[in-house]
């Protein structure tokens, strides 16, 4: 079965989807372009989980990010993990699916972090395997997310944005463009955000991510910027989503907060915040006209 798209987001902000807010989703039906779950709290087949998504699903848009395929992994994919994936996308026919470009599993252990590959010859022919693998099974056209990193390998030969491109081209997936990661790369290893975001492969972002970051310093003294999902997004991040919103469109965009959960006006706010900036990225450009 070859992949297909499926029915796309509306160009509009979102929220994760966080159990501390099903009730308070349910009794105000907020005004919101969709919501977004992690896969891997919903692989069961019943529980409360599925109780209030089954609900909320009925009446918002909804994308699926996954967190445990380890598409940058050199140990082959967990079959029985693609086989409950696939079994929740078809219970929810999500509009959008994504997964990270990193590994978090080695020699049959799983690690619960996302962690950075060489972008090699090697490790491209490897992610195109995965992504092939993972697109034929689910039947449908997947988003790839550019990673946050903290640390680069001498073995790289491709620049992320080269790399990033390749597995696109070569597989025909689309790209979650998550700015705050971009930036965090960015700061991380003394570079400009501006020209890594012109080097990624734009004209296939399907959606962005735009979250919150915590800062420490290495041990050299070097700002250190650590992607934490647990704050606002800053004002940097913010600035670098409305530049790329001047070379992609208005693209659906979700406001990520995993850890430190808000009350639920607070997210909306901060959705809010992201669709005023998708208003302007819609509207067209005014126009001058010359008198008679």
């Amino acid at each position: 079965m070859h992949p297909t798209a499926a029915a796309a987001l509306p160009l509009r902000a979102g929220i994760g989807l966080k159990p501390e807010h099903f009730r308070e989703i349910l009794e105000t039906r907020p005004t919101i372009g969709f919501f977004e779950v992690h896969a891997e709290n919903y692989m069961v087949a019943g529980g409360p989980f599925h109780y209030y998504l089954s609900q909320i699903r009925s009446d918002y848009p909804l994308s699926i990010h996954g967190v445990g395929l380890s598409i940058g992994g050199t140990d082959p994919l967990d079959t029985a993990h693609l086989d409950r994936l696939d079994a929740l996308l078809k219970r929810y026919q999500p509009e959008s699916f994504s997964e990270h470009l990193a590994w978090s599993s080695h020699g049959g252990q799983f690690y619960n972090d996302l962690l950075p590959l060489p972008y090699t010859a090697r490790t491209l022919a490897q992610v195109c395997r995965h992504i092939d693998q993972v697109q034929e099974r689910l039947g449908r056209t997947m988003l790839l997310e550019n990673p946050a990193t903290y640390v680069e390998f001498d073995a790289s030969t491709l620049s992320e944005g080269e790399f990033i491109s390749a597995v696109i081209r070569r597989t025909g997936c689309g790209l979650l463009l998550d700015v705050n990661n971009l930036y965090i790369s960015a700061v991380n290893h003394g570079r400009d955000a501006q020209p890594l975001l012109a080097g990624l492969p734009l004209a296939a972002v399907g959606q962005i991510h735009l979250a919150g970051f915590a800062e420490d310093l290495d041990a050299a003294g070097d700002r250190l910027l650590i992607d934490s999902h647990g704050s606002a997004v800053a004002h940097a991040v913010w600035s670098l989503y409305e530049r790329a919103l001047t070379l992609t469109g208005a693209k659906p965009t979700l406001l990520e907060r995993d850890n430190d959960i808000p009350p639920l006006p607070t997210l909306l706010a901060e959705a809010a915040q992201a669709e005023r900036y998708l208003q302007i990225a819609v509207s067209p450009a005014p126009t001058c006209g010359i008198a008679a």
